[in-house]
């Protein structure tokens, strides 16, 4: 069984595509900004096009909310107990229904944990891996009570209320995120989202596994990239993070002044960090 992933297509090209996994609240638009970046400093290169992609993952953007029966195991507490493994089906159903057998992941915060899922039940399709802004661990008690506190209001409210302080800037965030242009960009897209397909997205989370095991078993070039003033997957998190993949080079990016969302806040540096990795993969295919 799979999920619609709805798919958009940024750029055809050569090669494998590069697929950009949305975080949490928001969905595929929170990668603009990184991809015009990207493609206008692949563009002012020599080398081909590649494809880039940047689908919107169940419940995001306007993508149909799967239903309860089809999410696989409901824990007593309500979380999606097998919806992440079944997302992660999803989007590599994605990328062989379009011919493809391998792409470059990169996930930031909950897209990263379906990257890292996507290498834990398909590593044969993960030509390079990139993690941002993510962490391996499963939610603590009080983190999961949290998400199925919040899937609950949002339904029975049908609001997004509860997830707008993603678009509140705290004193010790970034720069960035304290801006006019992040708050009003983020208010509206969180605004613009399905509560129902928040709701999801939340109970799929908190029932997701520890990922900490997959880590070392990344054969692939990879990528680590997180912002100083992230609050939940700063440096102090990442960088162990890629120490433990014992197996493949790794390149770690550590941004200044940058919160959760480096690919919006600092794009310049995630499309420099994506286009070494893309590189790379190059190289060695």
């Amino acid at each position: 069984m799979t999920f619609e992933i709805r798919n958009h297509v940024v750029r055809g090209g050569e090669g494998v595509p590069l697929v950009l996994i949305h975080g949490f609240p928001v969905d595929h638009r929170m990668w603009d900004r990184c991809v015009q970046a990207l493609l206008e400093n692949w563009d002012a290169s020599e080398l081909k096009q590649f494809p880039v992609w940047a689908p919107d993952m169940p419940g995001a953007g306007g993508a149909p909310v799967p239903p309860v029966a089809e999410v696989g195991t409901v824990a007593a507490d309500g979380a999606y107990e097998d919806a992440l493994d079944l997302l992660a089906d999803s989007y590599v159903a994605m990328l062989r229904d379009a011919g493809y057998e391998k792409a470059v992941w990169a996930g930031l915060s909950m897209g990263g944990y379906v990257a890292l899922d996507i290498q834990r039940r398909h590593p044969e399709v993960v030509a390079g891996l990139a993690l941002l802004d993510t962490k391996g661990d499963a939610d603590k008690p009080e983190s999961r009570a949290n998400r199925i506190k919040i899937a609950k209001q949002c339904v029975e409210q049908h609001t997004v209320e509860p997830v707008m302080f993603f678009a509140e800037p705290e004193p010790g965030d970034s720069s960035v995120k304290k801006s006019a242009a992040y708050i009003e960009q983020f208010t509206e897209w969180i605004q613009e989202q399905d509560p129902e397909g928040i709701a999801w997205r939340e109970l799929m989370a908190a029932g997701r596994p520890d990922l900490n095991d997959v880590f070392e078993t990344v054969t692939a070039p990879a990528a680590v990239v997180c912002g100083e003033e992230d609050p939940s997957s700063a440096p102090k998190v990442m960088v162990p993070l890629a120490r433990k993949m014992i197996n493949t080079e790794v390149e770690v990016t550590q941004i200044e002044d940058c919160g959760h969302f480096s690919a919006w806040e600092r794009p310049e540096a995630v499309a420099l960090a994506l286009q070494n990795l893309v590189n790379r993969v190059r190289k060695e295919a």
